[in-house]
């Protein structure tokens, strides 16, 4: 009988610590407090198809919020509002393009941020002539006698660059 209550208190010793650190559910929307819910507004219609990690990511923006300057709490409003349009499918490409971004080497990542700095700095209507003209795929080997090409149009950002206009700039605020 001693055996088994020792056996009992071991067991529970090992086990509550345990349960203790499994992370409990993200609160549904409803549970929300009125300012998490005023900060996270954009994402009220889809927070409940939201992964539990994704909550618990967005409920940490809600907590650093209020410390934030007032150009920091409106650039998380405009990225949030841009993130809600965002198809799943084009959040995960976002998604995937950041942890790409992250692992890059610091000149490299030095030299993407002063290509899209360039960029943001051209006028408007350039940019917006850059970001329609559309990709062009690989081109096959072209025969040895073809006429040479016309030169192309200033540069876009690199494609790294390039493919975040159309969704929020890439922060840790995503991940």
């Amino acid at each position: 009988m001693a055996k088994a209550l020792i056996a009992l208190a071991l067991w529970l010793c090992i086990s509550l610590p345990v349960a203790a650190a499994a992370p409990k559910k993200p609160p549904a929307w409803a549970e929300l407090t009125p300012e998490q819910q005023q900060i996270l507004a954009p994402l009220g219609p889809d927070w409940e198809k939201l992964e539990p990690a994704r909550k618990r990511k967005w409920l940490g923006i809600a907590k650093r919020y209020p410390k934030m300057k007032p150009d920091e709490q409106a650039r998380v409003q405009r990225r949030m509002q841009a993130w809600v349009k965002l198809t799943p499918k084009e959040r995960q490409a976002a998604r995937e393009r950041y942890k790409k971004l992250e692992k890059l080497p610091p000149d490299k990542k030095q030299g993407l941020k002063q290509q899209w700095e360039e960029y943001n700095r051209l006028p408007e209507q350039e940019r917006r002539k850059l970001g329609s003209t559309p990709r062009k795929p690989a081109a096959p080997a072209r025969p040895a006698k073809s006429p040479p090409e016309p030169t192309p149009p200033p540069a876009a950002p690199p494609e790294e660059t390039r493919a975040f206009r159309s969704c929020p700039t890439p922060s840790p605020l995503w991940e």
